[in-house]
């Protein structure tokens, strides 16, 4: 890994250290690491690809609040102190801009294919047994449960209103987002990784809802699965 990347990786930890909402450090490294196995199927530009892994979560509204979201501060703050050449730059933030969940509710794609790797990676890295504990280290952060019986998640949120949540738990978020990823990838190298981490998170919501004998959800998720496959 070239001297750039690895300073630019230091000053990344050093903002997101105080971070216990599944967005450390931890997950920066996983979704770099997923982002050069895709690029290694994908041709791109494997630097580029690093430094848009590396900073995607450094101005995130739910760390640093909308003003930082919709400025990127910290990402401009470290590009410029590395005095990453204009063009290069342009495409970090570009791709920034439009990685999230929260950006493709409202239709924003990344349009270059060091964008689309790590928008692949950051969503894959909350599908499977990682996205599971990572939402259940968010919403514990969040003090809330991580299974309600009695409320049923919300599937029909507006963007705005999947931003400003705060209440839920870590079941529905599995229903209201996670789920979805799947059907979001860009890339042949996420699409399939997509499937596998998906279809564990299936395989658990059956068994978890098994072991708490909870029947309505079940049947819930055999539905929801049906409504899927039609669309």
């Amino acid at each position: 890994m070239s001297n750039l990347i690895n300073n630019v990786k230091k000053d990344v930890e050093e903002l997101l250290k105080e971070d216990k909402s599944g967005h450390g450090i931890d997950h920066i490294n996983r979704v770099l690491n997923l982002s050069l196995k895709f690029s290694e199927k994908e041709e791109s530009n494997k630097e580029l690809v690093s430094l848009i892994a590396l900073l995607h979560d450094v101005d995130d509204y739910k760390l640093f609040g909308i003003n930082s979201s919709n400025n990127l501060t910290n990402t401009n703050n470290i590009l410029n102190k590395y005095n990453i050449n204009d063009i290069d730059k342009e495409i970090i933030i570009n791709s920034i801009k439009s990685i999230g969940y929260s950006k493709r509710l409202k239709g924003i794609v990344p349009n270059t294919i060091e964008g689309k790797i790590v928008s692949d990676a950051d969503m894959c890295d909350a599908l499977g047994a990682t996205g599971i504990l990572r939402s259940y280290q968010y919403n514990i952060n969040h003090n809330n449960d991580f299974f309600n019986k009695d409320i049923f998640p919300n599937l029909n949120m507006s963007p705005n209103e999947y931003i400003s949540k705060k209440e839920g738990t870590v079941i529905n978020h599995i229903f209201e987002k996670l789920l979805n990823l799947k059907d979001l990838m860009l890339t042949e190298s996420g699409k399939k990784e997509a499937i596998k981490r998906h279809n564990f998170m299936i395989d658990f919501l059956y068994e978890f809802f098994y072991e708490e004998e909870a029947n309505d959800w079940n049947n819930y998720l055999d539905k929801y699965l049906v409504k899927k496959k039609e669309k």
